[in-house]
């Protein structure tokens, strides 16, 4: 069945807003660039996915989406949520039979965890749910067809599409994947990829020299 994975990414500028403790303007942005690019490489290089549909209203989250092949579809702003629902009514008009919905901030995402993600079983109406690594919130959504139910990211949002799962009354599944597991919205959410990163050899190329970067300026 054809693949359509589905990436929603906010401006730029605007996000990792809880790093702004941590970090200036100028270096969250170009984090947020740099695993995006590693997420987008990830997509590319995975096996099972057909296309890659990037929904966005940043003009260089559009290009950097269209050097690696990915569709473009502006986005309104209204939010994470609402960009994976314009995300899902797009791959529904291009003919795709599955969408997996994933983050532009899940750096380590391995293409061959996420084929191993896509060849699970699942049934003609379906959702495989991967947790983050606190098992709250929601990090990729596999849905079979891409409408099976209406994501709704956020706090709690792991029980809550399982939830909504159950009562649509389409099987659902909660999968972990341990290169899904990791995105960064806090302080304490970089340090985990950082060290992750420090213990691997390979992979999330542009992560890992935007934060060698990032030390050597403030060392």
């Amino acid at each position: 069945m054809s693949m359509l994975a589905i990436l929603p990414m906010k401006s730029f500028d605007e996000a990792k807003q809880r790093l702004r403790e941590e970090m200036q303007p100028a270096p969250r942005r170009a984090l947020a660039e740099s695993m995006f690019s590693d997420v987008l490489v990830a997509l590319r290089r995975s096996t099972l996915v057909d296309k890659v549909l990037v929904v966005s209203s940043d003009h260089g989250a559009q290009r950097i989406a269209a050097g690696y092949g990915a569709v473009v579809l502006e986005d309104d702003d209204r939010g994470h949520s609402q960009a994976a629902v314009r995300g899902v009514e797009r791959a529904l008009e291009l003919g795709s039979e599955r969408a997996l919905l994933v983050p532009g901030d899940c750096p380590l995402l391995s293409p061959t965890e996420l084929d191993d993600l896509i060849r699970m079983p699942a049934g003609p109406r379906s959702a495989l749910i991967v947790p983050d690594r606190h098992g709250s919130g929601t990090n990729a959504l596999l849905l079979t067809p891409p409408d099976a139910l209406t994501p709704s990211f956020g706090p709690g949002s792991r029980e809550r599409h399982e939830q909504t799962a159950r009562a649509a009354g389409i099987e659902v599944q909660t999968i972990e994947v341990a290169s899904l597991a990791l995105d960064v919205d806090t302080p304490e959410d970089l340090t985990a990829v950082q060290s992750a990163l420090q213990g691997s050899h390979g992979g999330a190329a542009h992560t890992r020299g935007m934060l060698r970067q990032l030390t050597r300026s403030r060392g």
